[in-house]
């Protein structure tokens, strides 16, 4: 005969908390690297990029350094569309190594992202290149 299952005695699943929670940074005065995520059919992304860094500037910022992730531009990447991005970095393994190398020749004390960035997303990030990152909508005063 079977034994009537009792209480499940596993451990519950923990909610999706950061391990350790990045501290806020403060984009006045700091040296950032602006950096956007856009798709392919949005041909207006030079001029979103231009309000940003001006909104950036109008902050006590400055932009010393600017970098686009553009999904679907080429026949491969539209090809790809229906493949999902990066979840964790959101850019592509390319633009991250491309990002670092960015941040580290010009400087910058912070990558500041267009796009919002989940907790997770930023704290992999901030890992990758080892500076702060930021993103535009979350620094708004």
């Amino acid at each position: 005969m079977h034994r009537r299952r009792g209480r499940d005695r596993r451990p519950t699943r923990r909610t999706a908390q950061a391990r350790h929670p990045l501290p806020p940074f403060a984009v006045e005065g700091a040296d950032v690297v602006l950096v956007g995520f856009f798709p392919g059919r949005q041909r207006d992304f030079a001029a979103l990029m231009d309000t940003a860094e001006r909104e950036v500037t109008a902050r006590g910022a400055r932009v010393v350094g600017r970098l686009v992730q553009r999904r679907g531009v080429s026949a491969g990447g539209a090809a790809s569309m229906h493949l999902p991005y990066s979840s964790r970095t959101l850019l592509s393994h390319g633009k991250v190594t491309e990002l670092a190398s960015l941040c580290e020749r010009t400087g910058a004390e912070a990558a500041l992202f267009l796009p919002a960035l989940t907790p997770r997303q930023r704290q992999v990030l901030t890992e990758a290149l080892g500076l702060p990152v930021v993103s535009l909508a979350a620094s708004a005063p």
